[in-house]
């Protein structure tokens, strides 16, 4: 299994959850990617899920990590489909996504509902909701 990249920060924990607080993030080069905060009261970006490369990118122990895609279920959006796996060095991540179009969205779309499921090796495993927007350059 692929070793995640990781880059260390100051992090900002996420109260109740094993998730930091992601800095701000930029566009892919190229392709679409789901930013996604947690559906709370007090909204924090928690995850960035890029469709090519298939990357989901987390910030956990103080350290962004980016997991690889593993599989995908379901229809596609932007690149990104309804269900989407991610793995590498006892990390497990399961992504599901309500992707919409609107008309007042221009280079992406809305997620109006999704959820992040993390488990990790020894750990106990949770689920956030998450909420966002889909951004796309180019």
């Amino acid at each position: 299994m692929n070793a995640p990249m990781i880059l260390l920060l100051a992090a900002t924990q996420i109260a109740g959850l094993p998730l930091d607080v992601l800095p701000k993030q930029d566009l892919p080069a190229t392709g679409c990617a789901a930013y996604l905060w947690t559906a709370t009261e007090q909204r924090s970006l928690v995850a960035v899920a890029s469709a090519e490369p298939g990357r989901l990118r987390l910030s956990l122990d103080g350290a962004i990590i980016d997991l690889p895609r593993t599989a995908q279920r379901g229809a596609a959006n932007f690149g990104l489909s309804e269900t989407t796996e991610y793995a590498a060095a006892g990390i497990h991540a399961t992504l599901d996504l309500t992707i919409e179009t609107r008309g007042d969205l221009v280079k992406g779309a809305a997620v109006p509902d999704g959820a992040l499921r993390l488990d990790r090796d020894g750990k106990d495993g949770v689920v956030v909701p998450v909420t966002g927007l889909v951004g796309c350059s180019g």
